[in-house]
């Protein structure tokens, strides 16, 4: 692994998403956790394996009524009274009868590609059924051929029911592979309190307002923090050249010089925000709606350039052997009532059609909630980050390392 694409993955471990749930520091009173690990190493020779026809003939899940399901700490729904109970999962295991063991082990896109790496690559199982990725990762796995291909003949509610807007993936055209578990978005939020009532509606904003000096932070996830400089700067995201990305750099180092950034900070920003220490910053859409709950100074915008978009997916990895009890799992979460439940409790954007309605069912509120349920605006504001070849990859890097002085 290149250095500078090593650095970035301890940051994130040592303050991004891997470094603890959102859901448990919340509980505990502190910070929150949350957003995308970057992207390490390129993606080895895809490996042959077995055949999509191969991969149906060794499933076993008429005859073995498991699933061994890998996703993020705390990314699903849990009772009140009894965190260990997962009610929608429960609800699932009664009326499929698959028993599901659920595996809180992805704490870091890379992190757990290099654990299942060796096996993936050996043609070996990886003792998963069903893993969730962030879509990069999941668009490296797919193609290094370590991802099987889903029958949507038995994703009926998936097929119907995923919104429009995450069809069109470029990691994964058509949905052939994989399916959103939610969606994310780097956004500006800012402390109304902090501001003097200003609001905070531009990264340019962020970059130069006088009155912001000192108090101002950005992520140091590379794609969230560069993305949106560059969207503020009328380059695409999705599409951008070298150049566009070392103006984006430039424009930052400027900002850094003239005292104007605060830090570059993972997901401990939230104690500053709440407090007003930092008055304004890049963030990650569900860490806002977490604060907004007990905080109502904390706000957020979307710039007019628009903000950084993208999801965490569901894919079965190659080899394994209950594939069409995965594919039972994913279209039972792509009921709009399940997926309701479960966007109330982890605030990320819901890829379900008709889940808004369910919602109002169990909190008009949330149901409102633009970071949630996205409305025709924020949708048209939503762009990817394009994807990366290896040397790209090192290259930006390399540069963001310095920039941020890791």
């Amino acid at each position: 692994m290149p250095e500078p694409v090593r650095k970035a993955w301890q940051r994130s471990l040592t303050n991004g998403r891997a470094a603890m749930s959102r859901r448990r520091l919340l509980r505990a009173g502190g910070l929150a956790a949350g957003g995308a690990a970057l992207a390490a190493c390129g993606i080895p020779p895809a490996n042959s394996g077995a055949s999509g026809k191969e991969e149906r003939e060794k499933d076993r899940s008429q005859q073995e009524k498991v699933l061994a399901f890998s996703n993020w700490p705390l990314y699903i729904d849990v009772d009140d009274d009894d965190e260990n109970v997962r009610p929608t999962l429960r609800e699932f295991q009664r009326e499929s009868g698959i028993k599901v063991k659920y595996i809180e082990d992805v704490n870091d896109n890379n992190e757990f590609y290099s654990k299942i790496k060796p096996q993936l690559a050996a043609g070996q199982r990886t003792g998963r059924d069903l893993v969730c990725l962030t879509d990069w990762m999941a668009g490296r796995m797919i193609r290094a051929g370590w991802a099987q291909r889903l029958d949507q003949a038995n994703l009926p509610n998936a097929v119907t029911n995923l919104e429009g807007r995450f069809r069109a993936a470029p990691h994964d055209p058509g949905r052939q592979y994989s399916y959103p578990w939610a969606g994310t978005a780097a956004v500006i939020a800012y402390n109304r309190k902090a501001t003097g009532g200003r609001k905070v509606t531009s990264v340019e904003q962020l970059l130069t307002d006088p009155k912001l000096k000192g108090r101002v932070s950005l992520l140091t996830e590379m794609q969230d923090t560069m993305g949106l400089v560059m969207l503020g700067m009328g380059a695409d995201s999705s599409s951008f050249t070298d150049d566009d990305f070392d103006a984006a750099v430039d424009l930052v180092q400027k900002a850094v010089d003239r005292g104007q950034i605060r830090r570059f900070t993972g997901n401990d920003y939230m104690d500053g925000l709440n407090k007003g220490d930092i008055a304004a910053c890049v963030a990650w859409a569900g860490d806002v709606v977490q604060l907004g709950f007990d905080n109502p100074d904390v706000r957020f915008h979307l710039p007019e350039t628009g903000y950084l978009f993208g999801t965490d997916d569901l894919l079965v990895p190659a080899g394994a052997q209950h594939r069409a009890n995965a594919e039972a799992f994913i279209d039972y979460y792509y009921r709009p009532k399940v997926a309701a439940e479960l966007a109330a409790w982890v605030n990320y954007i819901c890829p379900v059609t008709g889940a808004q309605q369910e919602m109002r069912k169990i909190d008009e509120e949330l149901a409102e909630n633009k970071l949630i349920f996205p409305d025709e605006e924020m949708i048209a504001k939503g762009h990817n980050f394009r994807p990366l070849s290896a040397k790209e990859e090192e290259r930006y890097e390399t540069k963001f390392a310095k920039l941020i002085g890791a």
